[in-house]
């Protein structure tokens, strides 16, 4: 099935609003879901809301919350995130530290106790729509791991995201890289489950540590693991989401939060940086022009496939995608409807 994307955004925010949250909180959340499904994010897009309605009826999921900000001094913020969606706490945690960065040049904040936050690129997007560079790092307590450590056979960390955002100049798109920091997203895995597909080989491993490409692996019990990317790199920089995001921001990690079913929770420490005051900022627009193109014009492996950058091929699924439409797999849609079914919403046939 396809869907216009205004169409999506309206079921997203009905679902939502019937489930108990106040129409700004699920217009916020329907967007950004809905946002990564016209980059091209499946696994953080309208497929997520299944789980978000099942936690707001479990307790785990306050669809009301807001972020409170504490001042930490000078370019230090922290924030509670108060078991409120992802999409709305983060973004106001990140606009705090946007607001500190233009007074003093640089801020951090430290977001904690929020439920998933989604495609953390959303953050970079949100700083660099105004003239901000960021980088944020993400880690994931609540549930249990399902990342592999390098050299590992089971799960002991989390996909823990990664993101560096960085404005472009003179009218070009921001840079913005944005990935997990294990093979494939959790969430990716689960597409391939509900599309009946493979995982690529080097992904996963099954319960007892064996390869597999299996997605089942991820969704029986015992569970299997996902690996980390880049061998002892990713798995580097995903302790080190651990120890920034969960240990030093106070919401703790996956060696202390006792899991919960049904339950994610993000802690998010950001970095937000204003350009203009650094000695580059005169030619930065240049400079990055200069890269990028001297970087793209390497020629292809493949002269199918271009050499990209990051962004690019989220501009390029959305273009399609505002075109197009959104495609949502059956069996995504079947979890929709039937989360809509337990409050009380009548989905079926609003594909039609």
């Amino acid at each position: 099935m396809t869907f216009a994307h205004g169409r999506l955004r309206e079921l997203a925010t009905r679902l939502l609003v019937a489930a108990g949250a106040g129409a700004e909180e699920a217009r916020a959340v329907a967007d950004h879901l809905v946002d990564a499904n016209l980059a091209g994010h499946d696994s953080h897009g309208v497929g997520m809301l299944p789980q978000y309605v099942r936690a707001i009826q479990a307790g785990l999921l306050d669809p009301r919350a807001h972020a409170a900000v504490e001042d930490r001094g000078g370019a230090l913020l922290a924030a509670d995130g108060r078991k409120g969606f992802g999409q709305v706490v983060a973004r106001e945690a990140v606009a705090a530290a946007m607001a500190r960065a233009r007074e003093t040049g640089v801020a951090a904040v430290a977001l904690r106790n929020a439920f998933h936050i989604g495609r953390v690129g959303a953050y970079g997007e949100q700083a660099a729509a105004e003239g901000l560079a960021s980088v944020h790092f993400v880690n994931v307590v609540g549930h249990g791991p399902i990342v592999a450590p390098f050299g590992g056979s089971d799960a002991r960390l989390s996909t823990n995201p990664v993101c560096v955002a960085i404005p472009g100049a003179g009218g070009a798109p921001p840079f913005v890289l944005d990935f997990a920091t294990s093979r494939l997203a959790h969430g990716k895995i689960r597409v391939a489950l509900d599309r009946g597909e493979r995982v690529p080989e080097g992904v996963l491993l099954d319960a007892r540590g064996r390869p597999t490409t299996d997605p089942a692996a991820m969704f029986t019990d015992p569970r299997g693991a996902i690996l980390p990317f880049g061998l002892h790199k990713g798995y580097g920089l995903a302790l080190a989401c651990e120890l920034l995001a969960g240990a030093l921001g106070g919401g703790g990690t996956l060696a202390t939060v006792a899991p919960e079913p049904g339950r994610i929770t993000n802690n998010l420490l950001s970095f937000v940086l204003d350009p203009g005051r650094l000695p580059g900022a005169g030619r930065a627009g240049e400079e990055m022009a200069a890269a990028v193109s001297l970087v793209k014009a390497s020629p292809p492996a493949d002269p199918a496939a271009p050499v990209l950058v990051a962004g690019e091929p989220e501009r390029a699924a959305r273009a399609r995608r505002l075109a197009g439409g959104i495609p949502v797999d059956g069996a995504a849609w079947d979890q929709l409807v039937a989360a809509g079914r337990s409050v009380g919403l009548a989905l079926e046939g609003a594909e039609r």
